[in-house]
């Protein structure tokens, strides 16, 4: 019983300012902010905060699933504080990254499971297009395709 007591206690972190100013900028907002644009907004509340104390504490946050880093395939990584299974919108003009809020689709879990065998744990689905604000810049055609034409 105590070995759990400690294991329990060895995975929770520390509660420092800065951490809790980080958490409290990523449980605030809903634009998956880069970890630059968590640094910008920290140091309103913080002044003095360094960028490595930045990039440090979101690392941990992260090891110790209190935020998500959302993996924007080969660009700078976003980060939400909503940590449940969910998905995501990305913009293909701005970049911008939005949650999604439609149920998680666990039968397609299933599926994948049953046809290879594998053992799933959750799958990762990202949406792509042009968020509002973007469609209302540019004229968007149906394929996708920006006009040259401005709304």
């Amino acid at each position: 019983m105590r070995t759990i007591i400690i294991m329990e206690e060895m995975n929770k972190i520390k509660k420092t300012k800065q951490r809790e100013a980080i958490l409290e900028i990523l449980k605030n907002t809903k634009s998956h902010p880069t970890a630059d644009e968590v640094y910008q907004k920290v140091r309103q509340k913080i002044p003095r905060i360094s960028k490595g104390t930045v990039y440090r504490n979101l690392k941990l946050l992260t090891e110790n699933k209190e935020v998500m880093k959302i993996d924007t395939g080969g660009t700078e990584g976003r980060y939400d504080a909503r940590v449940e299974n969910h998905y995501h919108f990305r913009c293909e003009s701005c970049g911008k990254v939005f949650d999604v809020d439609v149920p998680v689709d666990t039968e397609l879990d299933k599926k994948v499971s049953q046809k290879t065998g594998f053992n799933i744990t959750h799958h990762v689905l990202e949406f792509r297009g042009f968020c509002s604000d973007c469609q209302k810049k540019a004229i968007i055609s149906p394929s996708g395709d920006k006009n040259k034409e401005e709304v």
